[in-house]
This record gives C-alpha cells, sequence and structure tokens, in this order.
C-alpha cells in the first residue's frame, strides 16, 4: 500500500466582495466608510467591512489534490495572512492531511505564550483545519459529515438573521417576504434598531402571528442590569432566544443575566475553542451555544457542540460574512451533532456570494441544504478567480 500523499504547500487569499448596502443595513446616524473602507456601528460600537471580507486557505497534496478553508477576514485581513504564511504554513508541510485534530492541537500549542486561544492566531489556525477537513474528505472520497462520526441529516433548517432595511416598516416587509417563502425565523440586529429595540420585536411579533420565532441580536451592548430589564421588556413577545446581551468578557455578568432571564440566552460566536466555553456551560451563563466555524474551525466546533450535548444545552450556530466556504464546513458538522434545531442564515452574504463558488449548497424552504460530494463539497469557481485579477488589474 503506498503511503498518504502529504503536505506540500499552504497559500492564502485575502477576498473582498463589492456591495451596495454594508453588512447589517444602511448607514445609521453618525455613521461613515473610512477611506480604508470601514464602518463603525453606534449601536454597538464595533467596526465592520464595507465589502464582505474573508480569508481563503489553499492546501495542497503532494499528488495535487486541494483542501479549500475560510476564516475570518472582516478587519485586517493581512494579519490573519501573516500568521499563516510566515508561521502555521511551514510547520504543517509535510504532515498527513488527515490528522486535522491532532495538527489543530499542534498549532494551538505553538501560541499560548504568545496569544493563547483569541484574536487572529485562532482564526488562522481555524481556516487551516477545514481546508485539512475539505482535503482529508477529497483524498478518502466523503464527505466532511461522514469522517465527523456519523451524518444525521442533509438539510438543517434555517432562520433568517438581519433586517437590513432603512425603516421598521421596510424590516417588516423582509421579514413578510422570507414567512411567505416558507421561513418560520427570524432575528434582528439591536445594532441597527434605530426606532427601538423593544419596538421592532413588537412590530415583527404583530406582523408575524404566535408562531414566529422571533430573536433579537443584543450585540453585547449592555451590563448586566441593563440587559435583565430589556429582557423583561421583551418577554412578553415570547423571543425563542436573546443574543450576546452584555460584554463577552464579562463571565460573571453573562451567568447573572441567564439566571434572571425569562427567555433562553444564547452566547458563543466569538469564541475560539472549547477552552473559552468551558467556564460559561459551568456558569450556565446560556442555554443556546452558537459556535462560529470561522472562528473556531471544524475540529474546536465539535468539541463545544458535544460539549453543548452534555450540557444538556442547544447548538445553534452563528455564520458571519464569506464566499460560503466556511457555511459548507459550519452545515457539515451541523449534521454530525445531535442537538442542532437550527443555523443561522446570513441571506444577504449568503445568496449574492454563492456565485462564486460551485456547488450544491443552498437555502431555500426554510432550511439549508448540504452540498454534495467528497470534502465540504465546494470551490471557488471561474468568476471569482475573474473579480480578482480584474480588481488587481484595476489596482
Amino acid at each position: 500500500m503506498s503511503a498518504p500523499p502529504r503536505i506540500a504547500a499552504v497559500e492564502t487569499l485575502i477576498v473582498s466582495l463589492p456591495r451596495d448596502t454594508p453588512y447589517l443595513g444602511p448607514l445609521g446616524e453618525g455613521e461613515r466608510v473610512s477611506e480604508r473602507g470601514y464602518l463603525v456601528r453606534q449601536g454597538n460600537r464595533t467596526i465592520y467591512p464595507s465589502t464582505d471580507m474573508s480569508v481563503l486557505i489553499k492546501v495542497m497534496a503532494e499528488d495535487g489534490t486541494v483542501g479549500w478553508g475560510e476564516t475570518y477576514g472582516i478587519v485586517a485581513p493581512d494579519a490573519v495572512t501573516a500568521i499563516i504564511d510566515d508561521v502555521l504554513g511551514p510547520v504543517i508541510v509535510g504532515r498527513d492531511p488527515r490528522d486535522a485534530t491532532a495538527i489543530h492541537e499542534d498549532l494551538y500549542d505553538l501560541m499560548r505564550v504568545r496569544g493563547a486561544s483569541g484574536g487572529y492566531w485562532g482564526d488562522a489556525i481555524a481556516g487551516i483545519d477545514i481546508a485539512l477537513w475539505d482535503l482529508a474528505g477529497k483524498l478518502t472520497g466523503l464527505p466532511v459529515a461522514k469522517l465527523l462520526g456519523g451524518q444525521r441529516t442533509s438539510r438543517v433548517p434555517a432562520y433568517i438573521s438581519g433586517l437590513p432595511g432603512k425603516t421598521l416598516e421596510d424590516k417588516v416587509k423582509i421579514a413578510r417576504d422570507f414567512a411567505a417563502r416558507g421561513f418560520t425565523a427570524f432575528k434582528y440586529a439591536a445594532a441597527v434598531s434605530f426606532e427601538g429595540i423593544v419596538d421592532e420585536m413588537r412590530a415583527l411579533r404583530e406582523a408575524l402571528g404566535p408562531q414566529a420565532r422571533l430573536m433579537v441580536d443584543l450585540h453585547w451592548k449592555f451590563d448586566a442590569g441593563e440587559a435583565v430589564q430589556l429582557i423583561d421588556q421583551l418577554a412578553p413577545f415570547n423571543p425563542y432566544f436573546v443574543e450576546a446581551p452584555c460584554a463577552s468578557e464579562d463571565l460573571e455578568g453573562q451567568a447573572r443575566v441567564a439566571a434572571a432571564a425569562r427567555v433562553p440566552v444564547a452566547l458563543g460566536e466569538e469564541w475560539r475553542s472549547v477552552h473559552e466555553a468551558l467556564p460559561r456551560f459551568e456558569r450556565r451563563a446560556m442555554s443556546i451555544v452558537q459556535p462560529e466555524m470561522g472562528h473556531t474551525g471544524i475540529s474546536q466546533f465539535l468539541q463545544i457542540g458535544r460539549m453543548a450535548h452534555a450540557f444538556h444545552m442547544r447548538v445553534i450556530p452563528h455564520a458571519s460574512i464569506g464566499v460560503g466556504i466556511f457555511q459548507a464546513a459550519s452545515l457539515h458538522a451541523s449534521a454530525a451533532l445531535p442537538n442542532v434545531p437550527m443555523h443561522e442564515y446570513q441571506h444577504s452574504v449568503f445568496d449574492r456570494n454563492l456565485q462564486y463558488v460551485d456547488t450544491t449548497m443552498r437555502c431555500e424552504s426554510g432550511a439549508f441544504h448540504l452540498p454534495e460530494g467528497p470534502g465540504l463539497g465546494i470551490e471557488p469557481n471561474a468568476s471569482l478567480w475573474f473579480f480578482l485579477r480584474k480588481k488587481a488589474q484595476v489596482s
């Protein structure tokens, strides 16, 4: 039997796709796009790109087989590419790409005294991890979900995330249009609730009826006391969950909110590893866990998801800006877990960027359809390469 092909090369690529309306919706009062293409949302004091930016990772095996990964490149993507190009990529050349979890753990160990679990380092590892799982699937001829302990489903229910209208009336119309297309769950962003967070929940409940599942992302806006008070005001409208009520570093505040809230609390999009999740599990700081594939990679996503199952918590994964590769990875991992009732659907990003990839993945009639084929079942296509070449010529 011949030896399996080893990792021969690792490459990175920054993608920045233009969009007419910034992520989360039109600019609010006092908001502007900087000369570098970023904007700060006044509602949560968080910086976002005005384009759809992410980092792609290409891992090539000795036999020419390619695995694709994707990670966060929303702000300063060169930081991620520098970490991969200078440190992580050279370290893994020569390794067996089927050892994705072991490689993830080894790369994590490299930075323990220089950054530990968070930030760009964690994102860089996540992107490589996704690419390795894709490569392992292609080398074995199996979808990634089959490699993760067993595929439970080929469809994952989806919830609408973001109602990027300028007015509350516009937002309600967007929600109604999706309801007519078979979607039954909707989340709005408090950072752009310019007409009031409670008023937006009230308007959506009145428009969509008692059966709709309504959620709100509070974007870490409040301290614990303020969050408890606000959730009390939202409770009569029966939210399915409230997300990120207070600062992510405020573990005591998170636990206080979860204990006092009359509705489920969701946390986790910013975590890079199970080490960040564990103390929150122990404190029962949430009842819904939201791992973000672009931060965790597949290996840590699964550890967080299985720990959530052990703590009798649900997993409702987060999804963010990208061309769809880490979305595909998130669906494969979700399909291997027993406690995923639905997945976030960033429609304003997902739908428009599918043109840049070849995949059967889609979201319709209230559910995601997993991509078919070996590995992740998704590849950057000629449209993306044409756009990037054209952009480079203009630059």
